[in-house]
């Protein structure tokens, strides 16, 4: 017996244009979750789902949202919580791409570790859709700069990890000031009874989507290094250079760690760069967009310091020191190996570090492959380098700048090619673009001599 082939989604009651901007974007068949669910919201159920971050949620609840808001009002008829800025900002990209075909549709990002003064001043135009922390959001509340009294959709996006965090307060605020008819969608990995209690609280009758994980544990290859702890660094640099992704992220216990592990992988000739908790806002946006953007090659970072990050077809993730939580140390496995990809796991352990792998094999049911560090294989080849490189336009949505305008200014004046360039991410002040990086310096002296549309702006590479 052979299984169903994935549904379609132009088997959903969704607009032509929409179902023709997903085709657009390689959107054909629906993952488990979005099966699962997007018929149900789409009837307007409120819905408790099960949804590791990677596996399909963003777009299910993003398609469900967009097909009850109207653009002929500014009034604020969605709003999308989230436990970090961050996977906010994450969220936002993912549903202006797809929102493509709704040309007067306004979104905003509300979060917290930014200046309000320019929040105000977006809000005061208004905006449709909201995507934003609870902290931040109900600070708006609170200031009446934001009413949801027309709100027709509530997301609650990684409600356990919101709760973890000590949102659950201004969760509860955020939703007695809705108006009590709105649809409310909550995804959650985890079901503990913090979570629950929420969904008791703030959903009406709804419907229940539970899944098993976010993808198969047979799409992810685990190996387990001994190591001495003298040599832990050494064996880091060789298994990035034996495997050479083109990303890889790698975990640390602990801020010197982090920072001892960038160090030598960066005098090792790696483009890598560190993610931890003494980084300001503007250093961790800039960190995540160039890692995102595929000009860097390694992130290393401490496990709260990449809460929220959600990086597609990342090839491998590495512990260099193993976590002594089991359920951590799954979180960051599940990093790699989705939307049915397959993935590598690496952990270097140290002799009195083996019995915390020996406890998670247990709690996880597997049985650990050990395997010799003398093993991978040495080599002078320069480390691997980044396929792009990242500009930084000092201009963004407050100018009334689009990615349309960068594209077309990199491709005609500064003569790349479609394919030469990559990734745009636009900011309320600022626009990130990914170049390859043969073509890197030519479009930055392009930028800065000749503008955009006739208007100058500076642009630095990052």
């Amino acid at each position: 017996m052979t299984d169903a082939p994935p549904l379609r989604f132009d088997t959903l009651p969704l607009a032509a244009p929409q179902l023709a901007t997903l085709e657009q974007l390689g959107y054909t068949a629906m993952t488990p979750i979005q099966a699962a669910s997007l018929p149900l919201a789409l009837a307007g159920h409120d819905l408790i789902a099960q949804a590791p971050t990677g596996s399909g949620k963003t777009l299910a609840f993003a398609l469900a949202l967009l097909a009850r808001v109207r653009t002929d009002t500014g009034a604020a008829q969605a709003l999308v919580l989230c436990p970090t800025r961050e996977l906010a900002d994450q969220v936002a990209q993912a549903i202006r791409r797809i929102a493509r075909s709704e040309a007067n549709l306004k979104l905003l990002t509300l979060c917290g570790g930014v200046p309000i003064r320019g929040q105000l001043a977006s809000l005061e135009h208004g905006a449709q859709l909201i995507v934003g922390t609870p902290g931040r959001v109900l600070d708006h509340l609170d200031r009446g700069s934001l009413k949801l009294d027309a709100l027709q959709c509530l997301v609650l996006d990684e409600a356990d990890r919101m709760l973890d965090m000590g949102f659950r307060d201004a969760i509860v605020a955020i939703d007695e000031r809705c108006p009590g008819s709105q649809q409310t969608l909550l995804f959650s990995a985890t079901f503990p009874e913090e979570v629950l209690r929420l969904a008791q609280q703030a959903l009406r009758e709804p419907r229940e989507v539970l899944l098993e994980g976010g993808h198969p544990a047979e799409a992810i290859t685990q190996h387990f290094y001994r190591v001495a702890n003298e040599t832990r660094l050494d064996v880091l640099v060789r298994l990035l250079r034996h495997h050479a992704p083109e990303r890889a992220l790698v975990f640390c216990n602990t801020r010197q760690e982090c920072r001892d592990a960038c160090d030598a992988l960066q005098a090792a000739g790696f483009v890598a760069l560190p993610l931890h908790g003494e980084l300001d806002q503007r250093e961790r946006e800039q960190t995540l967009v160039q890692f995102s953007q595929k000009s860097c090659s390694v992130l290393v970072a401490t496990d709260v310091a990449a809460r929220g990050i959600d990086i597609a077809e990342l090839e491998m993730v590495i512990n260099a020191r193993p976590s002594p939580d089991a359920d951590t140390h799954q979180h960051r496995v599940g990093r790699t190996g989705r939307s049915g990809r397959s993935g590598l796991a690496f952990s270097l352990v140290a002799p009195n570090e083996e019995r915390r792998v020996e406890n998670l094999a247990t709690l996880q049911g597997f049985v650990p492959q050990w395997e010799d560090a003398s093993a991978i294989p040495a080599t002078d080849a320069p480390a691997p380098q980044p396929p792009m490189a990242t500009l930084l336009i000092l201009a963004g949505r407050r100018d009334k700048l689009r990615a349309g305008d960068v594209l077309g200014a990199l491709t005609q004046a500064a003569g790349l090619t479609r394919e030469e360039v990559g990734q745009i991410s636009i900011t309320d002040s600022s626009t990130y673009v990914a170049v390859t990086r043969a073509r890197a310096e030519a479009a930055l002296r392009s930028l800065n001599r000749g503008g955009i549309k006739g208007r100058s702006m500076r642009v630095h590479r990052l």
